[in-house]
């Protein structure tokens, strides 16, 4: 959460999953504050009913995503929109335009906010068409992909509903297409707002890219409309438990020198990966502990859809045994500034314990990059 403003694809081993442990509660012995305030809650309703989320928990449709589906849901949403939602629906794809995704609500960022439609200006209908959209783009999982951004969608307005403030909420979330969605050609879909960034770079009909891909969740667990959500809970678990399964001999190796306040590659910090790994070779690891380290991985990359998670999955068992793991901090990942890390050929994992915002204990924040397709390998 805001704090000091930052610039701006399997094999048999990957489809066994790693049954989780039990919902683990984060606490903090170390919160610091923010001078930043949000904007001051009102009595006014949502702009519109489907800022409740109340209609929009059913479980994501099924997903054999073809891209002349996801293609056609494209246009649909689209379609559907008015002339003025179109004008800010389209952007030309660039960099600049590709990186501009960020953790913070879109209040905070002023000139450097995110582009696309403001979802508060939708209709039920134009919602569906969006929903359908997202379906087709992302993981049909019950714990990833779709049903983790509605997730996401209702924390942003448990947030709201709690007096966080009228900037949060799915009202102020946006989705962009930079470039035009077609069976040639170059284009993305950007969808995000608070604690979520969906980044999917499309090429000639097949996503090439499903990176950068953001998540965190503050609180990480919380009650809203007779429903305990916990939906970063997954990922975190398994992190935890490969750290506390590691021997004494095997932390030291693992811990890193540097301390963080943040993601080494948050929003802002591009093609900016070590040059040299860090940690503990995934290959010196027995098995059980390599199967944790494959959970953790398919945890983010099934965000993708399921056609491409499997693809980006079979390439990172290839690498693993080339991979390390890393921490800093608590192995326990509790504590503000407690980091993770799964640095491998290609694939890049991080995850740290941001401090406290709008709760009062620390809270994930996550980033899947590739250091080959991030952005489809567009740089600046």
């Amino acid at each position: 959460m805001p704090r000091n403003p930052r610039p701006p694809r399997a094999v048999a081993a990957w489809i066994v999953l790693f049954v989780a442990l039990g919902p683990a509660a984060c606490t903090s012995s170390d919160p610091d504050g923010s001078t930043t305030s949000p904007p001051a809650t009102s009595s006014k309703p949502p702009v519109t009913k489907t800022l409740t989320a109340q209609r929009d928990t059913e479980a994501a449709p099924e997903n054999p995503m073809t891209y002349a589906h996801l293609l056609q849901k494209a246009n649909d949403f689209k379609n559907s929109l008015t002339e003025r939602q179109r004008a800010d629906l389209e952007h030309p794809y660039t960099f600049q335009n590709a990186s501009r995704w960020h953790t913070y609500p879109q209040w905070y960022l002023g000139d450097r906010g995110r582009l696309g439609v403001d979802l508060s200006t939708l209709s039920d209908e134009q919602w569906d068409s969006l929903n359908a959209l997202l379906a087709a783009a992302t993981g049909s999982g019950e714990r990833d992909g779709y049903a983790q951004i509605q997730q996401h969608l209702i924390a942003d307005d448990y947030l709201r509903s709690i007096g966080a403030g009228d900037g949060y909420g799915r009202g102020d979330f946006r989705v962009a297409f930079l470039g035009t969605p077609s069976e040639t050609g170059r284009w993305q879909l950007q969808f995000g707002g608070h604690h979520l960034a969906v980044n999917n770079t499309y090429e000639n009909g097949a996503l090439i890219s499903a990176t950068p891909s953001f998540r965190g969740m503050e609180p990480p667990e919380f009650h809203y409309n007779g429903v305990q959500y916990r939906p970063e809970g997954h990922e975190w678990d398994t992190f935890v438990a490969l750290l506390a399964s590691f021997t004494d001999e095997q932390l030291a190796q693992a811990r890193l020198k540097e301390t963080y306040r943040d993601l080494l590659l948050a929003p802002g910090t591009d093609w900016a990966f070590p040059e040299t790994p860090s940690g503990v070779q995934v290959s010196t690891l027995s098995e059980k502990q390599r199967q944790l380290v494959r959970q953790a991985v398919t945890n983010y990359v099934n965000d993708a859809d399921d056609a491409s998670a499997h693809s980006y999955l079979a390439k990172y068992e290839a690498e693993l045994d080339d991979t390390y793991v890393s921490y800093s901090g608590g192995p326990s990942l509790t504590n503000s500034g407690d980091y993770i890390r799964i640095d491998g050929p290609t694939l890049w994992i991080e995850l740290v314990m941001d401090t406290p915002y709008t709760s009062d204990g620390p809270h994930p924040h996550a980033v899947w990059r590739d250091k080959r397709d991030d952005y489809g390998g567009t740089r600046p």
